[in-house]
């Protein structure tokens, strides 16, 4: 992978860091973000400290591909000015349980973010069937969201998505599997790795109950911001409805139209 390539990576992720700061979704430390790629990167110049760590989460599905991640306590809107202090990569050695951690000198964290078993788990799930070339995933903690996430009938999928799919027609577009949902896990827990690997083969986003959210992409890391931004404009009408004594919103036999018009493979509505 050139310089150039690796520095659009790294410019997209830098965006996605200050737009989840911007919309409340990343404050202090909070959010974690990584981007798999199976192509060998040369990044010695750019991180040439070199150890070798234990993997959270047994990977042989990632044995040789590079996983650059955030580290542990940084703040997502600082990647854009310092990704080299606030960014690792992480190669993935043979059997999946140790891998080489890359850092530059200007590295300021002791290790990458407490959730990457779950990163590791999920793009070990993605990029195993060997077409992929590139896996992106973000965490963050969206105040609308995770607001609704503390409410025990959004913590029920049917009704989360039917609640809100039904605010604007591009979100059923964008969404067409809906969102996943999974009950509050102990973060950082293998049992949270299991549960959002396995949702995040039906879905592209899911909400961690009174935690905040996942969301991954093939494409870029901006693609997995889309779903968030998408997602988030949502659970903010359904706040706003709640809060006014309710609001109609799209209706199923709407939704189904607009779903028919654009050929919308769906199963919610």
């Amino acid at each position: 992978m050139t310089d150039i390539q690796l520095d659009r990576i790294f410019k997209h992720m830098g965006e996605a860091g200050k737009r989840l700061y911007e919309m409340n979704a990343a404050e202090g430390a909070a959010g974690n973000i990584s981007v798999c790629l199976r192509a060998p990167l040369h990044v010695d110049h750019l991180f040439p400290q070199v150890e070798t760590i234990e993997l959270p989460h047994h990977s042989p599905e990632l044995a040789g591909m590079s996983v650059i991640v955030s580290g542990s306590g940084r703040r997502l809107r600082e990647i854009a000015e310092e990704p080299l202090a606030n960014l690792a990569c992480v190669v993935v050695e043979p059997g999946g349980r140790r891998g080489k951690l890359l850092t530059s000198p200007r590295r300021s964290f002791q290790r990458v973010t407490s959730e990457f078993n779950s990163h590791l788990g999920v793009h070990a799930d993605r990029m195993r069937d060997g077409t992929l070339l590139l896996h992106a995933l973000l965490h963050a903690q969206p105040i609308h969201l995770t607001a609704l996430s503390h409410r025990a009938e959004f913590q029920d999928e049917r009704t989360l998505n039917r609640r809100l799919l039904r605010w604007q027609p591009e979100t059923i577009a964008n969404m067409p599997e809906g969102i996943g949902a999974i009950p509050f896990l102990m973060p950082g827990s293998a049992q949270l790795t299991t549960e959002t690997k396995l949702a995040l083969r039906v879905h592209r986003i899911v909400i961690w109950a009174r935690h905040g959210v996942m969301a991954r992409a093939d494409e870029s890391i901006l693609r997995a911001l889309d779903l968030i931004e998408y997602a988030e404009t949502a659970a903010h009408y359904e706040m706003l409805s709640l809060l006014s004594g309710g609001a109609e919103g799209l209706n199923p036999e709407e939704l189904r139209e607009i779903a028919d018009f654009w050929k919308i493979q769906q199963t919610i509505f």
